[in-house]
């Protein structure tokens, strides 16, 4: 299993950087201010209904139980029906328009949080973990949503609700509305309280839940693995701790909600009693109507749904702002270094690497040292030594997956950081030992990449040279067969034979072999190191090694330990030499069973 994720630490967001995270937030919603206008219209509209409701029932009763007035026992019914119906559409309006809005920015986010995270440097896959990158682009992302969506509605809709009901109840009795306004720093100092709890378990959560996606992206991943070895015990002990630390985390965010909203009612309830109370009194003293009384009794009412409302939705907020905060950390994370501005046709494929030295980190030792190397255009060279002596690191480097930390390369006697990356990168062809297939048809992995879809007679003529053909048109569906995810459908051998008719079908100048042929049986093998052959003709070769008579025949030879070259030379030359190289020839020793070198 994988390494796990380190934790950072737990800093909470300051009311300013909040505030900052959300206006950055809200101005994803700018390219579509027109749909977002008619939701504030509907807002506006809906809240106004509200106070409205409120002031029809002065008239409603004084008219029809006081007065006897015949005019507006007819008139009113039909008010409040126009009211509601003008209610639902604004309701309406509301809901879709912002709703509509809300998915458009999601849509965007994820959109760019994808593009970005195909232009990310390899270090950033190297250090973050994929369960909390698809994390980010899943659950983080819907958090947002619901802040972009809901939250607005009800911090607009509810907040001009409250001040419009305000209002009229200030415009009925001015002494007693008074009251609403003493209560409202306790209010806030409760809310406030609550938000920083809200934004504490909302980050914690949210790094769970990236937890969780990553312990059960690795046993899916590593399910053969799990079971040979009877690891489902301590994966599912595993993934049940963090599984527990997650829901006890969601249940003290559900337990700040469930106290903060309640306590916020009982202070709004005790501000209405006391009003209640004090209208009744003032009602002896000074003859206030039936309707007024009742006007006012309403709008207090319809004060206390909106007020829940609005503290129920802070931590709905605070999650959404939390989730924003992780979502603009990828988007502001570094991307590849694409300032090259030279573009190359074709490369004739002459590789210099000039004192090139590459450290994957600063508390790491080096992984290349000081190395000189020049590869001349259509030579194979290949790299052999230990694990971490530097082979894939100096594979990795011509492409560009890593910037080397000192010296330079240069391809055709161009820098390579001068080229930009689309450019470099067309000139280079890449089959290794992991080979990676997408959910796909066979014909899309073979053609992956390719600006135009090849022909099917292209096709079969690559596919044939990989030894891919007989077994693809036993498919069931040809090239039209789905491979599955990562190729799981196929072979390991069939696997491979797809990604180096994929590396045929390229044609690039330059391929980079790492132990292509590995995962194949002899019989296939005999038959791919042909197709190698013929393939690497008029190619600069870079092959990294492990089997050694795969390689017996290359131009050259380079032993590495290191980081450093500490051999090189042909194989006879090598082998006569006595040294390291030597010695790990003699430890493969099994010429008779190995097949033909594909440099023969």
């Amino acid at each position: 299993m994988s390494r796990e994720k380190i934790q950072a630490p737990d800093t909470t967001l300051s009311a300013a950087d909040a505030k900052q995270i959300y206006r950055r937030l809200l101005t994803h919603v700018h390219p579509y201010w027109r749909m977002f206008v008619f939701s504030l219209s509907g807002m506006l509209i809906f809240a106004a209904t509200e106070p409205l409701f409120a002031a029809m029932m002065k008239p409603l009763i004084d008219g029809s139980f006081v007065e006897r007035d015949l005019d507006k026992v007819r008139t009113m019914p039909l008010l409040l029906v126009a009211l509601f119906v003008v209610r639902g559409i604004a309701g309406f309006v509301n809901t879709y328009c912002l709703s509509w809005v809300g998915r458009r920015v999601v849509a965007d986010l994820r959109q760019q949080m994808f593009e970005h995270l195909l232009r990310a440097p390899s270090r950033y896959f190297d250090n973050s973990g994929s369960g909390h990158i698809l994390a980010k682009l899943t659950y983080n992302v819907e958090n947002v949503a619901n802040a972009a969506t809901s939250a607005v509605t009800t911090l607009v809709r509810d907040g001009f609700t409250v001040i419009g009901l305000m209002a009229f109840m200030l415009y009925l009795n001015a002494a007693l509305s008074l009251i609403f306004l003493v209560i409202g720093p306790v209010m806030a100092a409760a809310v406030k309280y609550a938000t920083k709890r809200f934004r504490r378990h909302s980050r914690r959560i949210q790094d769970r839940v990236g937890d969780i996606t990553h312990v059960a992206q690795e046993v899916i991943d590593g399910n053969r693995v799990v079971k040979a070895f009877g690891g489902q015990s301590r994966a599912a002990s595993r993934f049940n701790a963090i599984n527990e630390k997650t829901r006890s985390l969601q249940m003290k965010m559900i337990a700040t909600e469930a106290a903060s909203v309640p306590l916020v009612q009982l202070i709004s309830a005790i501000a209405i009693g006391v009003v209640v109370y004090l209208s009744t009194m003032q009602g002896l003293k000074e003859n206030i109507s039936v309707g007024t009384f009742m006007s006012f009794v309403v709008a207090m009412g319809l004060l206390l749904p909106p007020v829940k409302r609005l503290t129920s939705v802070n931590a709905q907020l605070q999650r959404g702002i939390v989730a924003a905060e992780s979502l603009f950390e990828l988007l502001d994370s570094e991307e590849e270094d694409d300032s090259g501005t030279r573009v190359l046709g074709r490369a004739v494929g002459r590789v210099e690497y000039r004192n090139v030295g590459h450290c994957y980190a600063d508390d790491k030792a080096p992984a290349v040292i000081d190395l000189n190397l020049v590869i001349e255009p259509g030579e194979k060279v290949a790299l052999v030594g230990h694990s971490g002596s530097g082979k894939s690191t100096i594979a990795s480097l011509l492409p560009r997956f890593y910037d080397a930390t000192s010296g330079e390369i240069l391809l055709d006697d161009i820098p390579i950081r001068d080229l930009t990356l689309a450019s470099l990168r067309a000139q280079v062809s890449l089959v290794s030992q992991d080979v990676v297939l997408f959910n796909d048809t066979v014909a899309n992995n073979i053609a992956y990449g390719l600006a135009a879809p090849p022909s099917l007679d292209e096709l079969e003529r690559v596919a044939a040279s990989a030894h891919a053909l007989d077994f693809i048109r036993e498919l069931p569906q040809g090239f039209d067969t789905l491979v599955g995810d990562r190729g799981v459908l196929l072979s390991g051998g069939q696997r491979q034979r797809l990604a180096i008719a994929r590396a045929m079908l390229k044609d690039a100048p330059i391929l980079i072999l790492d132990e292509a042929t590995s995962a194949l049986d002899t019989e296939a093998e005999r038959h791919i190191q042909a197709a190698l052959q013929e393939l690497m003709e008029r190619r600069t070769t870079l092959v990294i090694a492990h089997r050694l008579s795969t390689i017996e025949n290359a131009d050259r030879i380079l032993v590495l330990q290191g980081g450093r070259i500490v051999e090189q030379g042909r194989h006879s030359e090598l082998v006569d030499l006595g040294g390291y190289y030597a010695r790990l020839h003699r430890m493969q020793f099994h010429e008779m069973d190995e097949p033909q070198s594909a440099f023969a």
